[in-house]
């Protein structure tokens, strides 16, 4: 019954930052001394062997170190992880393997070491290229810092690079923001995500709000913004990302298309499908005292069959490509009759439209995707 076709990734998460943005409710924490990477690295792998019951004879498609920091990890520590990997569960010859990195100068040296050590993609955490925009966001690099490092990242020759870029800012005007993918673009990176800045609760800005850009003054950001990327060829794929042509992120690509994922590290969500075609999640032990104590598992559980529709289309209508018919029933297991109804009603309210081997959202579905989901619940 299980396809094995369905790719998969490795999600691998390093939860130490040198301190905490006032916007991220990511699993990071900032140091208060300076932690045993090394162990970490030793528990990284012990993690992703007791999870290999659940991989069935798949080889690594994708891996993403995210965190956090990944870039105060030591290139040898992370070359020393990747083969680790290879040993446990081969990794594609051709897959892409990315790191994060800050754009100080203490990560950027590490830039080609990385490289060496088999990461053939960086995404950067820019943010801004303004000095007021970054101190509030409590970045700890600056201007020059930035720039620099999506320089050196371009001269690498990398399979890619990613650019993060924030919109939306206390105190940004349509030009600040115009202005800030204007500098990326004069780095030329193939993909850039572009997203809005949002509060969210158990944050420093959840706790006090900065002044943001109103309504209005937001969708003027992201409508200029959106045909300045794409006068300069950049094509928007997802939500927040967009690429030159086929430089897409082959790991998100493969969340957003309901793939399979592995995820070890603190705090990170795992989404692999069983022999018998049952999909169980997994969320690992969130804080590092306990990770590094060997509690990796926080919990498993199976996604119930009447969820699974809302959760393949909660992930596949981040995408702007169509949704194959063959795909959802491929990666959910369920007939197409089994959701004759909904899609009947979102293609009555112009949310989506039918083709013979696919459905495609619309710019109408775009606009109203949290209405859209609801009907799949």
């Amino acid at each position: 019954m299980f396809d094995y076709k369905i790719p998969l990734s490795l999600y691998i998460h390093m939860p130490w930052c040198v301190q905490k943005c006032p916007y991220c409710d990511f699993n990071s924490h900032k140091m208060k001394k300076t932690p045993d990477y090394s162990a970490y690295i030793d528990h990284l792998i012990n993690d992703l062997k007791q999870d290999i019951a659940l991989y069935n004879t798949r080889s690594i498609h994708s891996i993403f170190i995210g965190g956090g920091t990944p870039s105060l990890f030591s290139s040898e520590l992370i070359n020393k992880l990747l083969v680790a990997i290879n040993k446990i569960i081969p990794i594609n010859h051709n897959a892409e393997i990315t790191i994060e990195a800050n754009p100080n100068s203490v990560d950027v040296e590490r830039f080609k070491e990385y490289q060496q050590a088999g990461i053939n993609r960086i995404s950067i955490g820019i943010q801004s290229f303004q000095a007021d925009k970054l101190i509030k966001l409590g970045r700890v690099h600056n201007q020059q810092e930035a720039i620099d490092a999506g320089k050196l990242a371009h001269d690498l020759n990398l399979k890619s690079f990613n650019l993060d870029l924030m919109h939306g800012l206390p105190d940004q005007t349509i030009d600040d923001a115009l202005n800030d993918l204007k500098q990326a673009i004069a780095i030329a990176p193939p993909h850039l995500s572009w997203y809005q800045l949002t509060i969210e609760p158990n944050t420093l800005f959840g706790s006090k709000p900065p002044i943001l850009p109103d309504d209005d003054m937001l969708w003027d950001i992201y409508q200029q913004g959106h045909q300045l990327l794409t006068k300069y060829g950049y094509q928007q794929y997802e939500t927040s990302a967009y690429a030159k042509s086929n430089y897409q992120c082959q790991h998100n690509l493969n969340y957003w298309r309901f793939g399979d994922y592995i995820g070890i590290g603190c705090g990170a969500h795992g989404k692999l499908t069983q022999n018998d075609g049952t999909i169980i999640r997994t969320v690992k032990t969130k804080h590092p005292k306990g990770y590094l104590e060997g509690r990796y598992l926080e919990r498993s559980y199976t996604v119930a069959k009447n969820e699974l529709a809302f959760e393949f289309f909660m992930n596949r209508f981040r995408l702007f490509e169509a949704t194959p018919k063959s795909e959802f029933e491929q990666r959910t297991f369920l007939p197409l009759k089994s959701i004759d109804k909904p899609i009947s009603l979102a293609i009555e309210k112009n949310y989506l439209v039918e083709h013979n081997q696919s459905w495609q959202i619309t710019d109408h579905g775009k606009l109203f995707l949290n209405s859209l989901l609801e009907i799949f619940l």
